[in-house]
């Protein structure tokens, strides 16, 4: 089998407080959105996210195409959407990851890498992040994907924010008048 890149997108309404998950996912991809929500609530304060837009707010995740055989190993990218999303900055648009996710915000290891990297560098993309744990499977790597990307080696979710996250824009002088 090979990789495919699978797009995340997340958003927030006014509302009550529920997850709301759409796509074709199977339960344990359902699971590893909980847990993303569940991390970036337990992280509100250091992200700078006022808790208080986890009771007034509804927060959908979809993921728009074919997610019928996906595994939990959308963990690193689910935080990763709802970060973006809370935080009101953008994820750059030249990185691909993944990796699962603990409830104490490790990166745990996946499988696939091999297939996943190399579905990125066809893409186009050219930075890849990716659970420390795999760098055993490196070697794997065919040398034309390792040379058009970018590795970046996650140990916490953490990592990923600081790797993967646009800067926060600065207010522009029209809105500091």
């Amino acid at each position: 089998m090979g990789g495919d890149i699978l797009f995340i997108e997340a958003t927030r309404t006014p509302g009550k407080g529920a997850l709301i998950l759409t796509g074709q996912l199977g339960e344990v991809m359902r699971e590893s959105a909980q847990a993303a929500l569940t991390l970036v609530k337990s992280r509100a304060s250091q992200l700078g996210v006022d808790p208080s837009i986890f009771e007034k707010s509804d927060i959908h995740i979809h993921v728009p195409a074919g997610a019928t055989r996906r595994t939990a190993q959308r963990g690193v990218a689910m935080f990763m959407a709802l970060a973006s999303l809370l935080t009101d900055r953008t994820i750059k648009n030249n990185t691909a990851m993944t990796g699962e996710i603990s409830l104490r915000g490790l990166v745990l290891p996946v499988g696939g890498i091999k297939e996943k990297v190399v579905a990125a560098a066809a893409a186009g993309l050219t930075r890849v992040l990716l659970p420390a744990r795999n760098r055993r499977d490196f070697d794997d790597i065919p040398l034309g994907a390792r040379n058009k990307l970018e590795f970046v080696w996650l140990e916490r979710v953490d990592d990923a924010i600081a790797e993967a996250l646009e800067a926060r824009s600065a207010p522009s002088a029209m809105a500091a008048q």
